[in-house]
């Protein structure tokens, strides 16, 4: 069983106005910050080699999510994506930036579908960083790096 949760300072739960856990994979919370509303959703995504059965079923429950969000909220999607988008940003300039690490992945292809359909920004690759920065996951034996987490 897959798992997904928030780590809150006490003043971001006293901001809290709702927590909802939506599946296994997806967690809902909306806050009220000066004023404004925030919701973040938070996600564990299938890996890469999953069926395309449980990747399709990610992606309707995450739609769903978003459907089901107030439009004047600040909207943040954020988690563990198991995406790589590469540097290629060709037709997709408007969502993300040219600094990923690697080449693009098929969660990487379809998060970036799913970016552009709902008009996100994949935050994490808009503004260059220094390389060492880019990754966010090192095998054990230290070999492969990967950037598959972002905002």
């Amino acid at each position: 069983m897959y798992s997904v949760a928030s780590l809150m300072t006490p003043e971001a739960m006293q901001a809290l106005l709702s927590c909802e856990p939506v599946s296994s994979r997806i967690l809902i919370s909306r806050f009220n910050f000066k004023g404004r509303k925030v919701t973040i959703i938070q996600c564990y995504a299938p890996t890469n080699a999953a069926d395309i059965e449980n990747k399709d079923e990610f992606y309707e429950q995450i739609q769903a999510t978003v459907d089901r969000t107030p439009k004047r909220d600040m909207n943040i999607l954020t988690g563990d994506l198991n995406a790589k988008f590469g540097m290629d940003n060709t037709d997709t300039d408007l969502i993300m930036g040219r600094h990923s690490a690697g080449e693009r992945n098929e969660n990487g292809e379809m998060f970036t579908k799913f970016y552009t359909f709902n008009d996100l920004v994949i935050g994490g690759i808009i503004f260059p960083h220094k390389t060492i920065h880019k990754t966010t996951w090192i095998s054990p034996n230290g070999k492969a790096e990967n950037q598959i987490d972002h905002v």
